[in-house]
């Protein structure tokens, strides 16, 4: 078992991760982490798929790895959605994944499915995610910083700055530049064994920090639904008493036309 290989497990048991902890955590219905646990889901099973411990036909397998860079821009833009300020903001980071995703059917319908079209479609896909990434990592790390809040969202939109933007050097290495190819025309095996390193390193750190934000945000989720019980008690309680008030006052009173 070879170098790449090992880091390939580590790599496949690193992305499962995160589709664990949500649902241990009982993130699996909570807003857009059900986008979440697809993407990673998606690239765990790819994963496996490349590293041969499920077998298919090499069919099977170059068409899962096209669907699986086709569907990332668009998942993880609508998983992003978590991080919006705004109804607004949320609802235009929607309209640009569906956007997104019409893009890359016209390019397929006219390519073809095909690496061609792959190459043209994940330089934009993955520059928008690092983008959004990038200002939420701004703003949330900024509030980390000054209020100590919005922690566990730092931490995880960290995560992902850090993979798209190791995705971005690996997508302009290998499919622009073309690094792997050599004088000849011939593929370098070697090359193209360093860059699956280089991208099961990137995925298993970033999968690594992003459980560790899943889990200190799930603490504040968690605070946040307690003390949304907490109002709401306290919003029947004071509720009660104002409609209890006049009806006491009312009883005690009926007859002080008589008394008076």
């Amino acid at each position: 078992m070879n170098w790449n290989s090992i880091m390939g497990l580590v790599a496949s048991l690193a992305l499962f991760g995160p589709v664990l902890l949500i649902f241990v955590l009982g993130l699996g219905r909570y807003r857009s982490f059900p986008v979440l646990v697809l993407y990673y889901s998606s690239a765990f099973i790819y994963n496996l798929i490349t590293e041969h411990y499920i077998i298919v036909g090499a069919e099977t397998e170059y068409y899962w790895g096209l669907l699986n860079n086709i569907a990332d821009p668009p998942l993880m833009i609508l998983f992003l959605t978590y991080f919006s300020t705004s109804r607004t903001f949320t609802q235009r980071m929607k309209w640009l994944a569906l956007t997104f995703a019409v893009f890359e059917a016209i390019i397929i319908a006219v390519i073809g499915l095909n690496t061609e079209a792959i190459t043209i479609l994940m330089g934009p896909g993955l520059l928008l995610v690092f983008g959004l990434a990038m200002y939420f990592f701004i703003r949330h790390t900024k509030q980390a910083i000054e209020n100590r809040k919005a922690t566990g969202k730092a931490v995880i939109v960290t995560s992902l700055l850090f993979a798209y933007g190791c995705y971005f050097l690996i997508y302009l290495l290998y499919y622009v530049f073309k690094a792997q190819v050599d004088k000849n025309g011939e593929e370098n095996l070697q090359y193209v064994n360093d860059t699956f390193l280089v991208y099961y390193i990137a995925a298993s750190l970033s999968s690594i920090m992003l459980c560790v934000g899943l889990v200190v945000e799930q603490k504040r989720i968690r605070k946040l639904k307690e003390l949304k019980v907490t109002r709401k008690e306290l919003s029947s309680l004071y509720t009660d008493t104002k409609r209890t008030a006049p009806l006491r006052t009312v009883l005690l009173d009926f007859d002080r036309e008589q008394w008076n």
